[in-house]
């Protein structure tokens, strides 16, 4: 009887599969040169795209981060760049606040009447997990810029400051701060103060969405009551649910672990009749954002408070990078905002 040994090394995982030995050396070459500009042409489209793709580059970058705060990270949404008006100006890093992440740029038309306040606002606030990110990233303004200061808007993108350094219910402060000083400065731009959309993608949908469904926030803070929020792809609009179930790590740095916390800074839990318009824009890509979104939705509707759910078949990076470029979803944002006062319709209806 023969004697079955043990295998004396372990078997590895995955061993590259050789071609069929009876085949003529020629076609086999033929055979694996196909298979290998198959994969190199096709495989890096499909993985640089989706929830997976989004969630590797905000890791990396998260990881970069952390190097140390001299480290300058990358930008993980697109280059970063300072977005060229050919017709119009740009006031870069406009002081809001005493710390050197307080700043805001503006990006105003040619046809912007200094000192007269006709031209509707825009304030966007950028995302990356509460940690990262910078005004300045081409996804965050390019097309934005490109779409309503061609109408006519200002346009308002602002830094805030970040994690570790500060929580998200301060970073919240930060973009009521921004706002107050958008409201008050607005007509040395030509802009509206009494007509502001907030806006916001990320953890920055996250921020613009808490002060919406909690406007006494931004009112403490000497903000006054803007026409309503645009959130892009948030997953976190109601925190404890996330904290008390199976979540991704980056929350934990966010939110810790005091449930009366998470409470505070959950815009699902904090939506009242008094709470301002939201559109909530999700992802059906992703797993938890259109969840979330209907979630709140189902609140507003409970407490009297408008919230409407937008889902897109887009990734949650391109949820933010395509926006201005026209077409459907642009159109349906753009139906939104029209919807906030007559006078934002008209603007909007601008070639």
């Amino acid at each position: 009887m023969r004697t079955v040994r043990p295998f004396s090394r372990p078997i590895p995982l995955l061993r590259p599969v050789a071609a069929p030995r009876y085949l003529q050396p020629r076609v086999r070459n033929r055979l694996l040169t196909g298979a290998l500009w198959v994969s190199l042409s096709v495989l890096p489209q499909v993985a640089q795209s989706g929830p997976l793709w989004d969630r590797l580059q905000e890791r990396r970058a998260m990881k970069e981060q952390a190097q140390g705060p001299e480290q300058v990270v990358q930008d993980p949404y697109g280059a970063s760049a300072k977005v060229a008006l050919t017709k119009g100006k740009v006031l870069h890093d406009l002081a809001y606040g005493t710390d050197a992440k307080q700043r805001l740029d503006v990006y105003m038309p040619a046809s912007a009447k200094v000192g007269s306040p006709v031209a509707p606002v825009i304030l966007m606030v950028h995302g990356g997990a509460w940690r990262i990110g910078d005004k300045r990233h081409s996804q965050v303004v390019e097309n934005k810029v490109t779409r309503w200061v061609g109408k006519g808007f200002v346009l308002v993108s602002i830094n805030n400051r970040l994690l570790p350094q500060t929580d998200p219910l301060q970073q919240a402060h930060d973009v009521a701060r921004a706002l107050a000083y958008v409201q008050t400065h607005a007509p040395s731009w030509g802009g509206n103060p009494q007509s502001v959309v907030l806006m916001g993608h990320s953890a920055g949908a996250h921020l613009v969405a808490l002060l919406a469904a909690y406007p006494r926030l931004a009112q403490d803070l000497g903000a006054t009551p803007w026409l309503g929020t645009v959130a892009l792809d948030s997953a976190a609009m109601d925190v404890t649910r996330i904290m008390q179930v199976k979540h991704m790590g980056l929350y934990d740095p966010a939110f810790g672990t005091d449930p009366a916390y998470w409470a505070s800074v959950s815009p699902t839990q904090l939506l009242t009749a008094h709470s301002l318009p939201i559109l909530a824009v999700c992802s059906s890509e992703r797993a938890d954002s259109c969840v979330q979104a209907r979630a709140l939705a189902q609140r507003g509707a409970q407490v009297g408070s408008r919230v409407q759910v937008l889902p897109q078949a887009l990734s949650h990076i391109e949820i933010n990078a395509q926006l201005g470029v026209p077409g459907v979803y642009t159109t349906a944002v753009e139906q939104f905002m029209a919807s906030l006062s007559p006078e934002l319709a008209q603007w909007l209806a601008a070639p």
